[in-house]
């Protein structure tokens, strides 16, 4: 089997190893696959390995060779499964290698919120601390988390992930799903997205992006939010109209917000959150833990090991 993996460097920028994949054939690896560039490099390969690089139905029909694509994320909306399932090819994706490094980031930036310690590190390393006359200092308000409540929109693995963090920490969790469970029950209450919006300190998005969802962070449901709320995003950056958040951002509505995803990336200059001196916006890195990474590549390569073995595993377009 021809393997090809399109563009491999944001999984594997030279800290892990490809050898999984070449055990199930001849494999090419390539760093970033430009636009032009992908039909001459798959035009003879039957698998495909792709994280961001689109593969549509023009591109199947100039590679007929082509009967898998495996995508190194969850998300696989590069791909066209509908194109891809009519000419009989599969298409895996990664559903679960994520959730501890996604809800982790989730408090690393809720922290930062709170306490601010890189500016304060750097303010100590510039000389404040040495120079300031009380033994002690703080640049910006610092909050304990403690009795709050945080609101997660989209109470699956990592929500309740977050969820569990969020009771370790002393705070109520109130949970927005459609799809309700047991397990969720146990680590917060399900309650309506108005009450959730209504009542939280701190709102957490980990929700799929779908037309149901996008932009649920919109000027009509800030409104309806406590004034003085976080609002975090480790999720998909369409589930906010940024130009809304941005004003509520600048109006203090919104105490702070800090998201991990944008909606357009990499980020556009002219992004309405960058003017915004009460947001943190970190390069999508949620996901990117090597150990995570790690575990993305072997469930990628298990994926592709089911799909030669003739019992395909996390098909998406079956």
């Amino acid at each position: 089997m021809k393997i090809v993996i399109l563009d491999g460097y944001t999984e594997n920028p030279g800290d892990l190893s490809w050898e999984g994949f070449e055990k199930l054939g001849d494999l090419t690896v390539y760093d970033r696959t430009p636009a032009e560039k992908i039909i001459e490099r798959i035009q003879d390969a039957e698998a495909v390995i792709t994280n961001k690089t689109p593969i549509g139905a023009e591109i199947f029909a100039a590679c007929p060779s082509i009967k898998y694509v495996g995508v190194l994320a969850t998300g696989y909306n590069v791909v066209d499964v509908t194109e891809a399932r009519d000419r009989g090819i599969v298409v895996a994706n990664i559903p679960t290698y994520g959730t501890t490094a996604v809800a982790q980031m989730t408090f690393a930036l809720l922290f930062e919120v709170c306490h601010h310690v890189g500016a304060h590190s750097m303010a100590v390393k510039n000389g404040d601390w040495s120079n300031n006359i009380d033994w002690c200092f703080w640049n910006y308000p610092l909050i304990e988390l403690a009795g709050k409540t945080m609101g997660i929109i989209g109470f699956g693995r990592i929500g309740q992930a977050v969820g569990k963090i969020a009771m370790a920490f002393g705070m109520k969790v109130l949970a927005y799903d459609e799809f309700q469970n047991e397990e969720g029950r146990k680590i917060g209450e399900y309650v309506s997205l108005d009450r959730l919006l209504s009542e939280s300190d701190v709102i957490s998005l980990h929700c799929p992006l779908l037309p149901s969802t996008q932009g649920i962070i919109n000027k009509s449901n800030i409104d309806k939010m406590k004034g003085g709320v976080i609002i975090l995003n480790t999720s998909r950056g369409p589930l906010i109209v940024e130009k809304d958040l941005a004003k509520a951002l600048q109006s203090k509505k919104v105490y702070a917000a800090a998201c991990d995803v944008v909606s357009t990336e990499p980020i556009l200059e002219d992004n309405p959150l960058l003017g915004c001196y009460n947001s943190i916006l970190t390069p999508h890195i949620a996901w990117a833990p090597k150990e995570s990474r790690q575990r993305l590549m072997d469930i990628a390569v298990e994926d592709l090991k089911a799909f030669k073995d003739g019992k395909p595993i996390n098909v998406v377009n079956p």
